[in-house]
């Protein structure tokens, strides 16, 4: 495992450790980028997880740091045990502790009908997104701090049954139904569990591929007339990382009202 760091290990003066860390996976990009930086605007020392891109993982981290805050940008492929194993443990050695995990990698594969979707694919998307998920629930389950959080990422595709998503669907399905059993698992332990469902977001990933027309169809479902900004899903993630004690074992479909 490729690991990159902001600052190194010696650099960070555990005298003045910050009182909340987050472990956020697919935070270099997208929705995941911007729960990194709702994060460290909301106080906590961030870990910016990726799978690949050294480039865009380093930036999220710098972006962090130039505003003042504490973060440290780590390579782990979250289908790999053993990977986020390490990666939990550079938390805990940089920074002291764990009291936040955000699990937002995943991928969703291009829409094919059942009839037609080769195994490689539906492996592949089963790899990242229900093995991925367990492998990252089970280091959270194991090392959140007592008032910690762990917030796992589902989709609101889920209800809304668009042919064609039938694996990820399958895969996002696994997810949602991990997220009371933990909550229960964890019982005693003061840690909640919870997982978000976007719906329609306006990100390079979503926008990629699609027409006009079908943006517009898309934007237009939700009462509100628009389709949700990244910002959108990062509050819904900062209530749960932080205020938000007496939410557990729940699923938010953060939509605007889609469905």
């Amino acid at each position: 495992m490729y690991m990159l760091y902001t600052r190194s290990r010696r650099e960070i003066d555990m005298s003045t450790a910050p009182a909340r860390v987050a472990v956020v996976t697919g935070g270099s990009r997208g929705i995941g980028r911007q729960v990194v930086e709702r994060l460290a605007a909301d106080g906590h020392a961030v870990v910016v997880n990726y799978a690949s891109n050294d480039t865009e993982g380093r930036a999220a981290a710098k972006e962090v740091s130039a505003a003042g805050g504490r973060s440290l940008a780590v390579r782990a492929d979250v289908s790999d045990p053993a990977a986020v194993s390490a990666l939990f443990d550079t938390a805990e050695e940089a920074f002291g502790g764990v009291d936040v995990v955000v699990h937002a990698a995943g991928i969703m594969g291009p829409p094919v009908p059942v009839a037609d979707l080769d195994f490689e694919t539906l492996d592949r998307i089963l790899s990242v997104n229900v093995r991925g998920t367990f492998a990252v629930a089970q280091q959270a389950a194991r090392r959140l701090r007592r008032g910690g959080a762990l917030i796992t990422f589902s989709t609101s595709v889920v209800g809304l049954a668009f042919p064609g998503y039938g694996a990820y669907v399958a895969s996002k399905s696994a997810v949602e139904g991990l997220t009371l059993i933990l909550a229960r698992e964890l019982r005693g332990r003061d840690v909640t569990v919870n997982t978000v469902a976007p719906g329609p977001t306006a990100t390079a990933l979503f926008l990629d591929g699609k027409d006009e027309e079908t943006i517009a169809k898309l934007a237009a479902q939700p009462p509100l007339e628009r389709l949700g900004q990244p910002s959108d899903i990062a509050e819904a993630v900062s209530f749960l990382a932080g205020p938000a004690r007496w939410v557990n074992g729940q699923v938010l479909r953060v939509n605007g009202g889609i469905i």
